[in-house]
């Protein structure tokens, strides 16, 4: 495995509310320099999984800045500062779905973009749910689509379902459940 390049100077160019885009000059084991730039997130996001029973998720169609219109997928939100992972992705499933989970388990870590977006996402399975309806952030109530994981082939048809974050966790859940 090579040695990682050698950090020499970290600045920040700009700061928003949920982001800081950061410039880092390098030097490589080869002794090339160079300047990159990365974006760089909270301490992450998570992406849940709601089994309502072992064929049926809950998906939620929500509106998306980044898109300008409303998307299928599933329900994601960021960790909060001091929050454990399986911690966050019960929250936001109460908050978006209208459901807490008896069992939470992590099946997968996602990066987007490695190369210039410093962003994780845990995918994690929920299942044993139970209704529960806490306030979140969200600006208008977030429609609930329940759909058979069966069906999946049918769901990529969808011309509102493009988040690849959410079609990957979909084939990650259906693999460990056939291996179940």
């Amino acid at each position: 495995m090579r040695d990682k390049p050698r950090i020499l100077h970290t600045e920040t160019l700009v700061e928003t509310r949920l982001f800081r885009i950061e410039q880092l000059d390098l030097r490589f084991a080869n002794g090339v320099e160079t300047r990159y730039e990365r974006l760089v997130g909270a301490r992450g996001a998570v992406l849940i999984v709601p089994l309502l029973d072992d064929d049926t998720v809950l998906l939620i169609r929500e509106y998306a800045a980044g898109t300008d219109r409303y998307e299928l997928g599933l329900p994601k939100g960021r960790i909060e500062d001091g929050e454990e992972v399986l911690a966050a992705a019960n929250r936001e499933i109460m908050e978006e779905v209208g459901y807490g989970a008896g069992h939470l388990q992590q099946l997968a870590t996602l990066s987007m973009a490695p190369g210039y977006v410093g962003h994780l996402t845990y995918v994690v399975l929920a299942r044993n749910l139970y209704p529960q309806k806490n306030d979140g952030d969200e600006p208008e109530e977030i429609e609930v689509v329940p759909w058979p994981l069966s069906r999946l082939h049918e769901l990529l048809q969808q011309d509102d379902l493009t988040e690849a974050r959410s079609i990957a966790a979909l084939f990650l859940t259906r693999e460990h459940l056939n291996h179940e």
